[in-house]
């Protein structure tokens, strides 16, 4: 299976390319093959690493070819976020692998972006086009027919709702093998341990300027200082040039900085996830808190501070009452708010260092590191097995809910 994206790119205008309504009767496939599969990303690397673990696990178990669509999005929306709506207006097609018919069976994506045309694609075929989208729906719930939704994610109860407890995020073996050989060198005569500490950005609500960043490397060197070991800093693209003059300011004698360049050869970010001995990661990230909780490695979090205007207030008291222990006629009543999209709710990534915490897989920066352990498992054939079922018209197996829970030991 090729998940390298790279397919001709054909202008969405070009004759034959924009398929409408007349398009969708064309056979969609014999009933005896095997079902034609499309895994349509865009450009966060994140999500699409997601996705692609489930399609290369469809392949490995189903011998299914998935075909991977790659969308561009239009200036405008690389950053802002497109209102939602069955749509691909906000797609640079001239930069984007074509949509053409005959459509898919199946529709595998993530993000508010691409799934907006994995609902456009749905609609040309006239609703044969069955989707399934990693993470939480903007609304329309009812009109995706698999939603993968982790901890962080609220989402109702639903038959078309398969709850997990992290993310589908898993770094890649064979790259943390290349990264540790070729950081070797580098990290030999440094002092141990050697602790990254990897820095995310303000994400609302959360708050991530000067004074947090001086609080953040205050207690990381303290941290360090204990161990006499060597403090590693390295950033992302959300991290602004105010937190890394601040954290550059408070860096210690020892320590180290990366500040993050696009395409950088010297990112050191594989090579410390795949060598350093300790790790302390902002809240914000929730990527990059799963990434060494998989890996079973000791992981500090430091969550930001929060500042909820009103609106935002309102809806994360609703959420609570719609998800919470009991189950009374509000809290049905919100969930059906959501249902039709009358009522979003934000993520809330305190739902996985809840989690972490819990599990033994994290502590909160200040706290003892707990020892290496054997890491947290992604179990991705309940999800084959829910989407084998989906395409067979078959009722899927029971399955134990997987919100609160997260396999792996330690």
């Amino acid at each position: 299976m090729n998940l390298s994206g790279s397919y001709p790119k054909t202008s969405f205008v070009e004759p034959g390319a924009r398929a409408g309504r007349d398009a969708s009767i064309l056979p969609f496939r014999p009933a005896s093959s095997a079902p034609r599969v499309w895994l349509l990303i865009g450009d966060k690397l994140g999500d699409n690493q997601q996705v692609e673990l489930i399609a290369s696990r469809l392949t490995q178990r189903l011998d299914w070819r998935v075909d991977v669509r790659r969308l561009q999005f239009k200036d405008a929306y690389r950053t802002g976020k497109p209102q939602f709506r069955v749509d691909h207006s906000h797609v640079d097609w001239s930069a984007s692998d074509s949509i053409t018919p005959p459509w898919p069976d199946l529709v595998i994506t993530v993000g508010r972006r691409p799934s907006m045309v994995a609902l456009w694609i749905k609609e040309q075929s006239r609703g044969k086009t069955q989707i399934v989208i990693v993470g939480r729906p903007r609304r329309w719930l009812q009109r995706f027919d698999l939603i993968i939704a982790a901890a962080h994610h609220h989402v109702p109860q639903l038959p078309n709702v398969l709850r997990l407890g992290l993310p589908l995020i898993m770094p890649d073996r064979a790259a943390l093998d290349a990264a540790r050989a070729e950081w070797a060198a580098r990290f030999a005569n440094l002092p141990r341990p050697l602790v990254a500490l990897f820095v995310g950005g303000p994400t609302k609500p959360h708050v991530f300027d000067r004074d947090v960043a001086r609080d953040l490397m205050a207690r990381a060197s303290q941290c360090v200082a204990k161990s006499g070991g060597t403090l590693w800093v390295t950033t992302s693209p959300r991290t602004s040039r105010d937190v890394v003059d601040a954290i550059e300011e408070a860096l210690p004698e020892n320590g180290r900085l990366f500040r993050f360049r696009p395409n950088d050869p010297d990112n050191p970010y594989l090579g410390l996830l795949a060598s350093a001995d300790q790790f302390i990661v902002t809240g914000d990230s929730v990527s990059m808190q799963v990434e060494v909780a998989r890996l079973g490695k000791p992981l500090a979090i430091y969550p930001l501070p929060v500042e909820y205007r009103i609106v935002e207030r309102v809806r994360r008291a609703a959420a609570r009452i719609a998800y919470g222990d009991d189950t009374t006629l509000l809290s049905r009543l919100i969930q059906g708010l959501q249902q039709v999209g009358i009522t979003q709710f934000p993520r809330d990534v305190e739902e996985i260092h809840a989690l972490l915490f819990k599990q033994g897989f994290a502590v909160r920066l200040g706290e003892p590191f707990t020892k290496r352990g054997a890491g947290v498992d992604v179990d991705l054939d309940q999800i084959v097995d829910r989407i084998h079922a989906l395409v067979d018209q078959e009722e899927p197996l029971p399955l134990h809910s997987q919100a609160g829970r997260v396999t792996g030991s330690r």
